[in-house]
């Protein structure tokens, strides 16, 4: 589905944006994918939140950002199969659901720059929208399902192993989830088990974040995203790099 304007929305970090800045934003987009698109409306639609989008939503990027995770999941399963052969399905499995995890994908994101190329609307902007881990996950696998659908699964290959080679490099061994290792560290000492809480809930309906709250003893930890079990992650993740190993 193409959006009228192929650059995307006028407004972005909450300002009105002439046509030379949205065009900057969009070669920076294109540089970052590494790929000049043959339908840039595909990569304005990418880069569109709900709350810039036309009525109902439905030039958002939401749907980009489903075919995106799909060609997301392939890619680092094909990847993984290739640089771990000797490993079982558990533990490929493991890899694979860390590395596309919304929080891991937020970081690599982040790291590109990617808030700054969003269209979001002003009340959204001053609100910080564009930052979240949520959003900033879905824009990801957005821009990816443009890239698939433009240039096909090579180029969406290239990008995802130049983007993710760094996280990847990381993975000395099959991760645990932070939850699952969070539970494990208090049944190692003999503690009760890890309390989640939902300490708030923001944002609207169709785009909610929820902030949770896990304790072991007097120990704390807190995490912020798109939906509960995220959160808990997230919160299970702050929790163990305060804890001793």
């Amino acid at each position: 589905m193409a959006v009228g304007n192929p650059l995307g929305p006028d407004v972005t970090s909450g300002l009105v944006k002439k046509p030379a800045e949205r065009a900057a934003r969009f070669q920076a987009a294109q540089a970052l994918l590494g790929h000049n698109f043959a339908r840039p409306e595909l990569l304005g639609q990418a880069l569109t939140h709900r709350s810039a989008a036309g009525a109902g939503g439905a030039d958002s990027n939401e749907r980009l950002e489903f075919i995106g995770d799909r060609v997301l999941g392939l890619v680092v399963a094909e990847w993984l199969i290739e640089r771990f052969p000797d490993e079982r399905e558990g533990e490929l499995g493991r890899r694979l659901a860390a590395l596309v995890s919304g929080p891991a994908l937020a970081v690599v994101a982040q790291g590109l720059g990617l808030a700054d190329l969003l269209s979001v609307s002003p009340g959204e902007a001053r609100r910080g929208v564009a930052a979240l881990a949520a959003v900033l996950a879905d824009g990801f696998e957005a821009m990816l399902g443009a890239l698939f659908l433009d240039a096909g699964f090579p180029a969406a290959r290239d990008f995802l192993r130049r983007a993710l080679a760094e996280a990847v490099e990381r993975q000395v061994g099959p991760p645990k989830d932070p939850k699952t290792a969070l539970q494990e560290w208090a049944l190692k000492r003999a503690l009760p088990l890890p309390d989640y809480v939902v300490e708030a809930t923001d944002g609207p309906s169709h785009n909610p974040v929820f902030t949770i709250r896990v304790g072991i003893g007097d120990a704390v930890g807190r995490g912020t995203a798109g939906s509960k079990r995220a959160a808990e992650q997230a919160a299970a993740r702050a929790l163990l790099d305060r804890l001793p190993p």
